[in-house]
């Protein structure tokens, strides 16, 4: 399962960049190769300075080894050994009207001593988070979403929209990051569905991502904006980065098993702004998303 789906996320890799490099019209991906000290690295592609993209990496990588103990304790198991392998991305527009997106999908195993898998599940979602509010890019980004899990199941896209609804929650803020879109974690081997069945679905998933993102940006790439605009972003940047790296587990996760801090911290965004008490002005577009963000919305 592991070697499946280590070869399904350097594919799609490389399907994502290609096509994110066609969107921009002049950037290009700059690839780095990198390796873990106790076992296992990655292929970092970060993107900048584009037409359309002011910064953005897709990142894939395999780590192994001895579960470092803080990680043990988090999982509540003993001295164990594990492998970890994803596609994590986050793309920053340069343009206030296009929306960042987050994606991620895994796949986690942990062995006793001998050897032995003692545990594996998958995990993965993706989510949308707009500075300027476009309600029908909303319903599309979570229709190709419900279409995606509804071959599945018809449960798993309410199930997984309100678990990416908490989990993308700044609770130090009382809002959320974003709009939302689907989170899941810890999809295991069970009497209804199997490892590979889950594998079916993440992909599933993960194929789905382009068709969810890139009509927004091509609706929405050219359309004008003025300096207020961009300062709105990158206010709203700053929450986003206050989610990174408060709350978000990935990061920590990275953080605390001697990941690659270059590759980890590709999600923070190159400007960002901390205005004193900013509030926007009643009736504006910018309290209109504010509005959203304090209630998670039903878009489909």
């Amino acid at each position: 399962m592991k070697d499946e789906f280590y070869q399904y996320i350097q594919d799609l890799q490389d399907r994502i960049t290609t096509k994110l490099e066609e969107v921009d019209g002049k950037a290009k991906f700059q690839q780095d190769f990198w390796e873990r000290e106790e076992g296992g690295g990655g292929r970092t592609r970060v993107i900048e300075n584009g037409n359309v993209f002011e910064k953005g990496g897709v990142n894939i990588s395999a780590v192994h080894g001895p579960l470092p103990p803080a990680m043990q304790s988090y999982f509540k198991v003993g001295d164990v050994n594990f492998f970890a392998c994803g596609l994590s991305l986050v793309i920053h527009p340069k343009s206030p009207m296009v929306p960042t997106v987050h994606a991620n999908w895994r796949y986690f195993e942990m062995y006793d001593k001998d050897g032995t898998i003692i545990n594996q599940w998958f995990g993965g979602g993706q989510d949308l988070t707009p500075y300027y509010l476009f309600e029908e890019d909303a319903i599309h980004f979570h229709q190709v979403s419900k279409n995606a899990c509804d071959k599945h199941d018809p449960n798993f896209y309410l199930e997984y929209k309100k678990r990416c609804d908490l989990y993308f929650w700044n609770a130090h803020r009382d809002e959320a990051r974003g709009i939302g879109g689907l989170f899941f974690d810890y999809l295991k081997d069970s009497e209804e569905y199997s490892i590979k069945d889950w594998y079916n679905f993440v992909t599933e998933i993960g194929d789905s991502f382009l068709e969810a993102y890139v009509p927004i940006v091509e609706k929405r790439k050219m359309l004008n904006y003025e300096k207020q605009h961009r300062d709105w972003q990158e206010i709203r940047r700053g929450r986003y980065v206050e989610f990174n790296l408060v709350h978000d587990k990935g990061t920590l996760f990275g953080l605390k098993t001697n990941g690659r801090i270059e590759s980890i911290l590709m999600s923070l965004p190159p400007h960002a702004q901390w205005v004193y008490d900013h509030q926007p002005q009643p009736g504006t577009k910018e309290e209109k998303l504010l509005e959203v963000l304090k209630k998670p919305k039903d878009w489909v």
